[in-house]
């Protein structure tokens, strides 16, 4: 009972740590967008938490963790998701592990959020965070993590490289693809043009918050208060380092000066990569994986930019949806013995040959076909319907005024007392 308690208590603050994400993602977006969007950047990530909190107990959880249907779906829990008999509620508490897994729903959704900033309907982004919160999300988090067929497989994701971060990522260029690119981000000529953010500091305590968060994220996943934690915070921190590295260097040499916002999207590609191996790669070995996640994250914001032309404003799709796939394909190279897993499987580069690889592959191919398939439709109706762009007197003026009707700095020299 005395370590079930305190197995408790760690999973809880773990849990608050990830909550907490939701700060560092809105301060993030907020800052590497324009001050005109503020508030609509803020309330966006606000609004996939209270969404997602709610669907994700009614019938989110059901879908997720579930007794499994064909190894597809959950198919009960729902209304009441403590009713369900899992190891976790066991060995932790029923409403302790349904927040944990809450707070991770939330962090998929509001990935969402900066790559559609700045020309979204209020009101049609709120239909998305309901969409993949009740159905998207859970269902491939089923496959995974609810006892599915990818878990069944040995697919190896522990805290979602692909579960959550490939999801949200995957969803992300769905919708900038649907919504196309803001207003004069390109020129007549196809040629991008930058649209600087509005306060780099934002962005940098941002990229901190989400940094201090993730040994919540990570190391929580172990769902116990083990001594192999560390060897998880220690592989979740040196990947983060090295990607900060890895992008620094890499702007440097190619654009002549080392890029501030390309650093900080180096230090979170490091953490997604790392999440799905965290516990199963050596200290160096994710050195090695941050430092790729470092320069894929320059390359790849730079491809969908300048020549697929996908509008991304804050580079999430680089960050999820890329490193997400670099994350877990690199456990099928990289997975060797630790301290959490002594007897586990092998990746390629530790003689375990090409079978964890595989797994690996088909499942970031069906999960990246189950999202982009599933939001492409989510999104496209929603544009059909009620609409998913402003129109582009209000996209100029600043979605803050076209959609809140408030402004995130008023401009206190015109006050009242003048």
């Amino acid at each position: 009972m005395e370590l079930q308690l305190i197995n408790i208590v760690w999973v809880f603050l773990a849990a608050v740590l990830v909550m907490f994400m939701q700060c560092g993602f809105a301060v993030l977006e907020a800052g590497l967008t324009r001050q005109k969007n503020t508030n609509n950047v803020l309330m966006k990530n606000i609004m996939d938490f209270c969404i997602g909190s709610i669907i994700f107990l009614v019938l989110g959880f059901g879908f997720m963790f579930g007794k499994s249907v064909g190894g597809f779906i959950g198919g009960s829990g729902f209304i009441d998701p403590t009713s369900l008999q899992l190891d976790q509620f066991e060995s932790l508490s029923p409403t302790v592990f349904i927040f944990f897994q809450t707070v991770f729903c939330g962090t998929a959704a509001t990935i969402v959020s900066g790559a559609m900033a700045e020309r979204t309907k209020f009101a049609g982004y709120l239909i998305y965070t309901f969409v993949i919160s009740l159905i998207i999300y859970p269902t491939s988090g089923h496959w995974i993590w609810g006892g599915g067929w990818l878990a069944e497989m040995g697919f190896v994701d522990f805290a979602g490289s692909t579960a959550v971060h490939s999801v949200g990522g995957w969803a992300a260029l769905m919708g900038s693809i649907t919504l196309g690119p803001r207003i004069g981000k390109y020129d007549d000529n196809g040629v991008s043009k930058a649209i600087p953010g509005h306060s780099i500091m934002m962005a940098t305590t941002g990229a901190f918050i989400l940094w201090f968060c993730w040994f919540g994220f990570n190391p929580g996943s172990s769902l116990e208060a083990a001594g192999y934690v560390g060897h998880i915070a220690m592989t979740t921190n040196l990947a983060a380092c090295a990607g900060a590295l890895g992008a620094m260097f890499f702007t440097w040499i190619r654009y002549g000066k080392p890029d501030i916002s390309m650093t900080l999207n180096g230090i979170l590609a490091g953490l997604v990569a790392i999440t799905a191996g965290c516990h199963i790669v050596s200290l160096y070995g994710s050195i090695a994986i941050g430092l790729v996640s470092g320069v894929l994250v320059v390359w790849g914001c730079e491809t969908l930019d300048q020549k697929l032309h996908v509008d991304d404003p804050v580079g999430a799709v680089g960050v999820h949806c890329l490193n997400g796939m670099w994350g877990t394909l690199a456990v099928g190279l990289f997975a060797c013995a630790t301290p959490a897993v002594t007897d586990g499987p092998l990746g390629l580069f530790y003689g375990g040959g090409f079978k964890l690889l595989g797994i690996q592959i088909l499942g970031i191919v069906a999960v990246g076909v189950w999202v982009s398939i599933t939001s492409l439709i989510m999104f496209r109706a929603i544009r059909a319907t009620i609409g998913l762009r402003v129109s582009p007197s209000e996209e100029l003026e600043g979605l803050d005024f076209g959609e809140h009707g408030s402004e995130a700095y008023p401009d206190f020299a015109k006050s009242s007392l003048d």
